[in-house]
Formats: C-alpha cells, structure tokens, sequence
C-alpha cells in the first residue's frame, strides 16, 4: 500500500490526513509551522476518543490510525510517497512554487495533486517538469464525514495516472466524479444560485434573510438556507470563492457577487467564527423571526431552484461532467435535497424554461439567460437521464 503525503495540517489537510489513514494508509502531513501540527495532532486524538465513546471505532484501531500519521515540518518528508496531496492558500503562485520544489523530491511515479476548489489545475501543473502526473482531487470540508471527491484532470494529466488516482480514491470509501477543469468544477460552479439568487432577492427587498432561509429550508428542503450556510462557511471565503469565479469566467454577469456580501465581508462579519454575519451571534441575541407567507415562500423557492437547474443543465452543456455526476455531486458535496437535473424532470423542463424566460423578460439580465440545452429539451419534449 502507497505511503500518501499530505502538505497543509488544517482542517481540510488533517482531514484529508484521517480519511487515508483510516484507510490503512502510512501517512506524512508535512507544515512549516511547528505550532499548527501540534495543533492538527491533538484535534486528531480529540476526534479519535469521541469516535471510540460513540462505539464506531475500539480503541485499538483508534490508536493503530493515529500512529500511522506522521508529522513533519519538512517537505523532504515525501520522498519515499506514492501520493501527495497539496492542502494550502488559495494562491496559484504560491502553489507553483511548492509543487516545483515537490517534484523535485518524490519519486518520478509519484502522483501529485491539489485540493483547490476554484483555481485552474492546469495552471498549477504548468509549473512541473511531469505534469502528466498532477491532477485535482477536491474533497469537501469536513473530508472524513463528506463522500463526495471531484477529481479534475488537468490538460496534462495522463489516463494512467488519473485511473490510479480515482481507483485510489475510490477505495477510501468516497465517491468520486470527475469533472472538466473550468473555473469551480461542479459543486462551486452549480451552486452559485443558491448564495447569489437569495442575495438579489434580499438586495431588491423580496424578503430579509431569516425568510429566505425559511423558504428554502422548510418549502424546498434545503438542510441550511444560504445566508445560515454562508455565516457557517464565512463570509470571507465564500465572497473570495465567487470573486475567483466570476473572474475566472471573463466577468460573465451569471457569476457576479453581491455587494451585501462584499460589504459584510469589509467589515469582518465573516459570520459565526466571528460573532456575526447576517446573523448577530452574540450571547444575548435573538434569532430574527421569518415572514412564513407561503405564496411568498414558494416564489423564493421556486426562483432559487430554477436557477441552480439552470446552472446545472449549463454545466451539462459544457461537458463540465456527466449527468450522474452532476447529480450525485450536488447531492453528496453539498446535501442537497435531491439532484438538480432530476429534480427540473419532475418540475418539467418547460416549466423551467417558463420560469426563466419569465425573469429575463423581467430584468433583461444576462444572468437568467436559460441555457440552450434546457430549451432545446423543452422544444423536443425530453427529459434527462432518457
């Protein structure tokens, strides 16, 4: 069995450091910060004890996973590594330097990949002499409890290396899709919607953000509406994920940010790691109550998910992934109540097409343009997965 190399002890790192060692997996997690692996360290014996206390390890194997991590400051660490995965800043330059300083030390079978989940993977696999090896392997926070994985060859990625990464993967007990290296992938680029159509609403004074939550958690079945989802991922990251991606696609008005969120951002209200976002988590604040006005609730609802198909059935278009992925990544990347493509079958794709030429007309904003596979779906009677 691979030896697998981790670089980056954060949450996601760490994570990524668990999964392969519970997978029977001899594992490095190599940071430069001494501090941050002690930290990642003892989070891991933390997580380790409440799983024995909850009877779904013994202690035994509790203590073999634990001892089969270990912790590193340098990157020489992964000499003897079949797999690396990269687990750091969002930064394209600084991640090209680490991989061209990497390569330099694993072996030359050795796979290398990124976890980055908005930059480009043939970017960062320019910067390697071997780039047929290096791939994107995003998994979704936290990564022992979450199934889903996109993997994103890059231009240079070889089938070779690609099957072995997938097949490994795979054996870790996750599911695995593969998706085309265009800016977001599948989750980040399909959920958009979700954040950005619930911010418009709330911009043009539809309904506050406690309403669109309930109408999205309690009418469509979402297990988090978006601004409670966005105050749990911060406001930091989620704003800087949608600027990379409407950068990433030309500033196409379909992925614009919000200046709600950009201000709350500016102002360090990146939600609950700091005490407040769109909510006020204070000790002595009160949750605000919603509007439950069910035809109000219901054009929320049905706006927030004729969009996201919209995005889904663009995805489809562009042969970002395959109609299965599209849907099990939506489903087990995110938990959403049921697959977008599966669900436009059951609304009607002319009801979808309907609904979306209704907002065009109304705002003439190319960000409701309906795709073209959705209309020529409509104007043939089909359906997805025929």
């Amino acid at each position: 069995m691979i030896k697998v190399g981790v670089l980056g002890s954060g949450s996601m790192g760490s994570g990524i450091a668990q999964v392969a060692a519970t997978a029977g997996h001899d594992v490095v997690l190599v940071d430069n910060n001494p501090n941050a692996l002690n930290q990642a360290k003892s989070k891991l014996a933390k997580v380790m004890d409440r799983l024995v206390e909850k009877g779904r390890l013994n202690a035994q194997t509790a203590s073999e996973i634990q001892g089969r991590i270990h912790y590193k400051t340098e990157i020489e660490a992964f000499a003897s590594c079949g797999l690396v995965i990269e687990a750091i800043i969002e930064d394209l330059g600084i991640k090209q330097s680490v991989f061209a300083s990497m390569e330099a030390i694993v072996p030359a079978d050795c796979i290398i990949a990124s976890n980055t989940s908005s930059l480009s993977i043939s970017a960062i696999g320019s910067a390697l002499k071997s780039p047929e090896r290096f791939l994107g392997i995003h998994f979704f926070n936290p990564a022992p409890l979450m199934k889903l994985v996109e993997i994103i060859p890059a231009l240079q990625t070889s089938d070779a290396y690609l099957d072995t990464a997938k097949n490994t993967i795979d054996s870790w007990g996750k599911l695995t899709v593969l998706a085309k290296d265009t800016p977001g992938f599948i989750v980040n680029r399909i959920a958009r919607p979700f954040y950005s159509e619930a911010l418009r609403m709330y911009d043009e004074g539809v309904a506050d953000f406690a309403t669109i939550d309930w109408a999205l958690t309690e009418i469509a079945g979402f297990r988090m509406g978006p601004f409670t989802l966005m105050d749990y991922i911060g406001n930091d990251i989620n704003y800087k994920v949608t600027e990379t991606v409407y950068a990433s696609f030309f500033y196409d008005g379909r992925f614009m940010p919000s200046f709600t969120q950009k201000r709350l951002a500016d102002a360090g209200y990146y939600g609950r790691k700091a005490g407040k976002g769109y909510y006020d988590y204070s000790g002595d604040a009160s949750m605000p109550e919603p509007d439950k006005d069910l035809d109000l609730g219901q054009m929320i609802a049905d706006r927030v998910i004729v969009m996201l198909i919209n995005f889904a059935a663009d995805a489809l278009f562009m042969n970002v992934a395959s109609e299965h992925d599209i849907d099990l990544a939506m489903t087990k990347g995110v938990n959403y109540p049921k697959g977008l493509l599966t669900w436009a079958n059951e609304i009607g794709i002319q009801n979808c097409v309907n609904q979306l030429d209704a907002l065009f007309e109304e705002y003439r904003e190319e960000r409701y343009r309906c795709c073209p596979l959705l209309r020529r779906m409509a104007n043939n009677g089909s359906s997805f997965f025929n």
